[in-house]
């Protein structure tokens, strides 16, 4: 905030930043608003509800991913690793409490919790030997731990019985356990992952799905950005821009890359909790490194400059195939086609100039009417 005084009148003023931010969160708080309006006056297709909930995954996965890519500069390749842990930690909490936990809203908060806190514990232990490598050799290992992470949850096995929980990551070692076949219950079972997500907790048939979503990805962009304006922030983007410059100033480059690394997986590992919140079955499949690469997609397409258009970027692209489904054969092609422009758009430089001075003639405007308020 700084004040400015205008004809002996003291009045406070955003700075160019908290007005950025203010906007993005309007901007969310909009869609929210306007796609919950018109699905409320049974305006939405079958289909169009269908594609809420997974595209609220998918924007909070590419915005967990801009802090890697966008704000520290680094390039992962590990997102879909760590929102297969928030998933598949998410929703065996959820079957495991089924019937423990009477409250809907209270097991699913929790779950949400549990799966980002363990998707960011895990961010930490990888970041360490991680986040010493640069470029290419970080994007290799990161991509290597998605994929350890998917072979593991997808060898898991997780039962119960009288006797108690029997985790094994061999089906010969669970085959040769002698279980109590009266109260044996199967959590997790290897590739057939995890059946009978309970209903109650499936955000697919709240008719509140899409607004918890949205709440989800509004604190998440509350948090990200007021971290990207802090101190720490600030100390990672200079770390991005000049290593050794931001060394020379004192700048703990690791240890500031790890802060924005783990809160990456925080966030990786609730939309995993949302993403297996909305299905009945969950195994491994969808968490393959076509889905990192997919997510970094969004997120290069977006710009990496600001949370909104990553966020953007992400509705369009996800949403485009689905709206092209009709076309059959040509659906890919224009979707080839926009991919293809847009990146041309985000490189552009008159583009971008004339985007600047659409945006400076706003704000002038913007002044001009609060200094003839005042």
């Amino acid at each position: 905030m700084r004040k400015c005084e205008v004809t002996g009148v003291k009045k406070l003023t955003l700075s160019a930043t908290a007005k950025d931010r203010y906007t993005t969160y309007g901007l969310v708080v909009l869609i929210a608003v306007a796609v919950q309006l018109f699905v409320s006056y049974g305006n939405a297709s079958n289909s169009f509800k269908g594609l809420l909930v997974p595209t609220c995954v998918y924007v909070l996965a590419a915005l967990s991913l801009n802090l890697v890519v966008g704000v520290s500069g680094e390039l992962s390749l590990g997102q879909a690793g760590f929102m297969c842990i928030g998933a598949y930690v998410g929703a065996t909490f959820s079957v495991i409490t089924a019937e423990s936990i009477a409250s809907d809203a209270v097991r699913f908060t929790i779950a949400i919790l549990l799966g980002g806190i363990v998707a960011g514990v895990f961010g930490f232990l990888i970041g360490i030997p991680v986040l010493r490598l640069r470029g290419d050799y970080l994007a290799i290992v990161t991509l290597a731990f998605g994929e350890i992470i998917k072979s593991v949850c997808g060898n898991l096995y997780l039962s119960a019985d009288k006797n108690g929980l029997f985790v094994a990551l061999d089906v010969k070692a669970k085959s040769a356990h002698a279980f109590d076949a009266a109260t044996k219950v199967d959590y997790v079972n290897g590739a057939l992952g995890i059946n009978g997500i309970p209903r109650t907790s499936n955000i697919r048939v709240n008719e509140w799905a899409f607004v918890i979503c949205m709440a989800v990805i509004l604190i998440a962009v509350i948090v990200m950005l007021n971290f990207i304006d802090s101190k720490q922030g600030r100390a990672v983007m200079a770390a991005r821009d000049n290593r050794i410059a931001a060394e020379a100033m004192g700048v703990n480059v690791t240890r500031s890359k790890m802060t924005a690394f783990v809160m990456s997986a925080f966030f990786a590992g609730v939309a995993g909790v949302l993403y297996a919140h909305n299905y009945n079955v969950l195994d491994t499949s969808n968490f393959d490194y076509n889905q990192s690469i997919l997510i970094l997609v969004f997120v290069v397409l977006g710009g990496m400059t600001k949370m909104r258009s990553v966020m953007i970027s992400t509705i369009i692209l996800y949403v485009l195939p689905e709206a092209l489904r009709g076309l059959n054969k040509w659906r890919m092609l224009i979707y080839a086609i926009v991919l293809i422009a847009m990146m041309l758009i985000n490189n552009s430089v008159a583009i971008k100039k004339l985007v600047e001075k659409i945006q400076a003639k706003f704000a002038k405007g913007a002044e001009n009417k609060e200094g003839g308020a005042a």
